[in-house]
């Protein structure tokens, strides 16, 4: 038997040795039902209907303002130690305890430095606050915070205590303590 070489010869005599009957389609994939959980992860593909539960009252709204307090307060510390700030512009929300140690910190690094503290002197690289995470305790009676402060390419590690002091004007946070690392 000879093979044909001409492509149209070729698919003439395959179509004569076929029947003339109707074709009949093989689809390429079986239709499988799509089932409303997916997956390993379980996924529900459903939207949903009902409303999401409402957060308690005040905790973001507590959490973020102390995130926010506390990144400038620790700003004005580090300004502070560093020489760019007099420690008197945080005598209002500091106890007596780090008051001392921000003065002694400020004075070391002054002398270090050969120049007075707070007196706004120009540093090569000005210190920045990167991120704040605060963790309120003692149903927002106080709070921990931990502090990323960099200088350029350089970190720190800052960890203070808040607490809420209630006056007869005003509550307002106070740093109980404070850590540089």
């Amino acid at each position: 038997m000879t093979r044909p070489t001409d492509p149209i010869q070729s698919s003439q005599s395959i179509q004569s040795s076929q029947s003339t009957g109707p074709a009949e389609v093989v689809p390429l994939r079986v239709a499988v039902p799509i089932a409303t959980t997916q997956g390993t992860l379980a996924l529900a593909l459903q939207p949903r209907t009902d409303v999401p539960p409402a957060p308690p009252l005040g905790a973001g709204h507590l959490r973020r303002d102390l995130d926010q307090w506390a990144a400038r307060y620790a700003q004005a510390a580090v300004e502070i130690v560093g020489g760019d700030r007099p420690v008197s512009q945080l005598a209002r929300w500091t106890s007596r305890e780090v008051y001392l140690d921000l003065e002694r910190r400020a004075l070391l690094v002054a002398r270090a430095g050969q120049h007075q503290p707070g007196l706004a002197r120009v540093q090569p690289v000005r210190p920045r606050v990167h991120s704040v995470h605060a963790c309120v305790i003692d149903d927002g009676a106080a709070a921990e915070t931990s502090i990323h402060v960099r200088y350029g390419e350089r970190s720190r590690a800052l960890a203070a205590r808040f607490e809420r002091r209630t006056g007869p004007e005003s509550t307002r946070w106070v740093c109980t303590a404070l850590e540089f690392a």
